[in-house]
């Protein structure tokens, strides 16, 4: 029998002689056809070359069978092939399915979904990432996945995962990037927004601000532009926001740099009269020397000039997510307006008290504070030269044990000092 593999039509027995041939190309191009009986495309899935393996992987006319062998392949290929023709078929099913057929592809999805190679899951998830009714778990592992090439698609676009699943991934997820693919989902709910701006993530919420279709409470907005002077990597996706709270241009005006002046003044929401306080703003600022030629966020980085964002602060101390390791993060990156916010809430004291501690710039005040904030003393350093201007020579550090050097009553005694001294400054 001398049958052709590319004749319009092949017999059962011809493709039996094929699916047998020598030439690995032969028995490739056969596995392409799908034309030929379910067994002839089972049998070429346990073939001894990788290329016919991958073509039945990626041949929608092959068996259910076939997958189960497939998706246990050696060959990484193969199993993203079949990973991308399986999730044509994942729509309506889900782990309860008691159709047979139906119920074997799940189980390939889920091992698909848990493959040890990256590109894999890649694929399976590039592919299912915005069918509207895929398999929750499947959507759900997907998501969770430490790798961003894989949860990132999934995260940004699925619309099988809810507000309530997001919110929990913002505060679980260890892939790096996950909070950025959901900041930039599309018609963000404010509750989500929410979330994302209390991770205290200032690359996610720089996504989140640049999101026009996210809906970001205009208080969440007002909390973020008295943060802003000293993380500008939110100035421009602040000044480049459809609409900006009543107030909001004015106040950004104070601290943006004079690039971003400009766009701001050319904004197509700004009222006559709003637009002569922005202009103001910047002539004050250039009649008191700003050099307008560096960044003018430098100008504002001084956080006694704006009110702290002491709401955001406080719902996160309520949550009890307000720790140590949040208000370095923030320290470190120069966020000192919210540094300031924490310590005043964490220590329980009046805003005004915590004011006249940096405004007289006394390292025992600043290291009273951080101790009352329950902060750790080698922070009380960094606090006192980041935030308090104290030259290195004056900052009270923590001893060699890495403790306050102070007693408890001499710290206390300094905060009541200063309590006293800002009643004085009230009466005034």
């Amino acid at each position: 029998m001398n049958a052709d593999v590319n004749s319009a039509t092949i017999s059962y027995d011809e493709s039996k002689e094929l699916a047998r041939h020598q030439d690995p190309g032969v028995r490739a191009a056969l596995a392409r056809r799908t034309d030929l009986r379910p067994e002839i495309l089972y049998f070429l899935a346990e073939d001894t070359d990788e290329e016919v393996r991958r073509i039945v992987a990626n041949n929608t006319a092959a068996p259910h069978q076939t997958d189960l062998i497939l998706v246990k392949d050696g060959d990484d290929k193969v199993r993203a092939g079949l990973a991308s023709k399986i999730a044509t078929a994942a729509p309506g099913l889900s782990a309860n399915e008691q159709d047979k057929v139906r119920k074997s592809t799940h189980a390939v999805l889920e091992l698909l979904a848990k493959d040890q190679i990256k590109v894999v899951r890649q694929v399976l998830a590039d592919v299912i990432k915005d069918v509207a009714d895929a398999p929750v778990d499947i959507i759900k592992t997907l998501a969770g996945d430490v790798e961003i090439d894989v949860s990132g698609p999934v995260l940004e676009h699925s619309p099988v995962l809810t507000d309530d699943d997001l919110v929990e991934i913002i505060e679980t997820s260890a892939a790096e990037g996950a909070l950025n693919a959901i900041a930039r989902r599309n018609n963000l709910q404010h509750t989500v927004a929410d979330a994302i701006v209390a991770s205290d993530d200032n690359s996610a919420i720089s996504d989140l601000l640049g999101n026009n279709s996210a809906q970001i409470r205009e208080q969440t907005i007002n909390d973020l532009i008295d943060r802003a002077p000293g993380v500008e990597l939110w100035h421009q996706p602040l000044v480049a926001r459809t609409t900006l709270p009543n107030g909001a241009a004015v106040r950004m005006a104070r601290f943006l740099a004079d690039n971003l002046l400009s766009e701001l003044q050319e904004r197509s929401d700004m009222d006559a009269a709003t637009l002569r306080r922005v202009k103001s703003v910047v002539e004050d600022r250039l009649g008191n020397g700003s050099d307008m030629e560096q960044p003018i966020s430098q100008a504002a980085q001084d956080f006694l000039k704006v009110d702290p964002p002491l709401n955001m602060v406080m719902r996160l101390f309520n949550a009890r997510k307000l720790d140590s390791e949040m208000v370095e993060k923030a320290l470190m990156s120069s966020d000192h307006g919210f540094v300031f916010a924490a310590l005043v809430v964490k220590a329980g004291i009046e805003p005004d008290v915590g004011k006249t501690i940096f405004k007289e710039q006394n390292p025992k005040g600043i290291l009273s504070l951080c101790w009352k904030a329950h902060l750790p003393a080698k922070m009380a350093g960094q606090v006192q030269q980041r935030m308090g201007r104290i030259p290195p020579a004056d900052v009270v550090a923590a001893d060699s044990a890495q403790e306050y050097p102070l007693s408890d009553e001499e710290m206390n005694w300094q905060l009541e000092f200063f309590r006293e001294m800002t009643m004085k400054i009230r009466r005034t």
